[in-house]
């Protein structure tokens, strides 16, 4: 029994003497707030880690940044980042992965749908061995069914189209151990999405169901157009599958074509007088439908290459709280 003490005491040792960074990006979150710090504290006070929690402020409008300022002066281990403008829920992420100095990084929203109690779970895991766990969700409260079906046809797609495993009902809520932080912060691609990024690298991974809540207040900052463009992101960052979709569909299109043409030979060697309106009609708008789509797709991949070349920063910071730069002095501008 001394023994059991002795290894429980030295493991407790072990832990506390590892930090855990929370990322937590921020828009317009100012309602929630309170209620995300009523959660996260007693969470913060009973694990036995060292930790810190970096907000992101994405270019928040309201009051969220000058909330999290008061926090920052009465609890050392808040520390907030403040964009220029926004950039983004995926970009915010990235900015606070940067700036994450733990052996663990949790990554989860500031609306409470991550519900800060599964975190110990996560680190539970953590401990067992494994480098990556990321929150499964069971159910999705205060859903839609309309994005229920969305998702879940979304996710079919894209495990289909990608030769990478993206776990399926998973979001950006999970821990990333350190080796895996650092494999990320080395992908400065323009086209961020993080789950996808984080599958890519590979390491142990598992995942730990739970049951998303609805939102604590406030709405929700991802229109259909942000979930557009994010799942957009997400197939041509990992997939070549539309270019070869379009090379097939031009095949196809080819090969009706050639058939209609021999068609037309027929007949005009037989004698038969076609007008042939309708159906001229009819390819020449397949044909120029089949042209479009494998232009736009086309030019999703070549958009994509020309925001990698130009290599602008990720995002800008105009100001940060709590963090240091190496000399010891206050960061002012962390652009990356």
């Amino acid at each position: 029994q001394y023994s059991w003490f002795r290894r429980s005491g030295a493991r407790n040792v072990m832990r506390n003497k590892q930090q855990i960074s929370f990322v937590i990006p921020v828009f317009n979150e100012g309602p929630v707030i309170p209620l995300l710090l009523e959660r996260l504290n007693p969470l913060l006070d009973d694990l036995d880690h060292s930790t810190e929690v970096i907000i992101v402020d994405d270019g928040s409008t309201d009051d969220s940044f000058f909330q999290f300022s008061r926090i920052c002066e009465s609890d050392p281990r808040f520390k907030v980042i403040r964009f220029s403008r926004n950039f983004g829920h995926q970009r915010a992420i990235t900015a606070g992965c940067d700036h994450a100095s733990g052996d663990a990084v949790i990554l989860m929203d500031s609306d409470l749908q991550d519900p800060p109690e599964i975190v110990p779970k996560l680190i539970e895991k953590w401990h067992e061995g494994y480098e990556v766990v990321y929150a499964v969700r069971k159910e999705r409260k205060g859903e839609t069914a309309f994005k229920k079906l969305t998702a879940w046809a979304y996710y079919k797609l894209l495990m289909r189209l990608t030769p990478h495993e993206i776990p399926e009902s998973s979001g950006d809520f999970r821990l990333i151990s350190r080796p895996v932080l650092e494999a990320f912060k080395s992908m400065r691609e323009e086209g961020r999405f993080v789950r996808g990024m984080i599958s890519w690298i590979g390491f142990r991974q598992i995942g730990v169901p739970y049951i998303r809540d609805e939102r604590a207040a406030g709405k929700t900052k991802y229109p259909i157009r942000k979930m557009l463009s994010l799942a957009a992101e997400g197939i041509i960052g990992f997939s070549e599958a539309p270019l070869r979709f379009s090379i097939w569909l031009g095949i196809l299109v080819s090969v009706f074509g050639f058939l209609y043409a021999l068609y037309s030979i027929s007949v005009w060697i037989f004698g038969h007088t076609v007008q042939g309106w309708t159906s001229t009609i009819i390819i020449v708008s397949l044909i120029g439908g089949a042209n479009l789509l494998m232009t736009g797709v086309l030019g999703l991949y070549i958009g994509q290459i020309s925001r990698e070349v130009r290599r602008r920063p990720l995002y800008v910071v105009t100001e940060t709280i709590g963090l240091k730069t190496n000399n010891g002095k206050n960061q002012s501008n962390g652009s990356q």
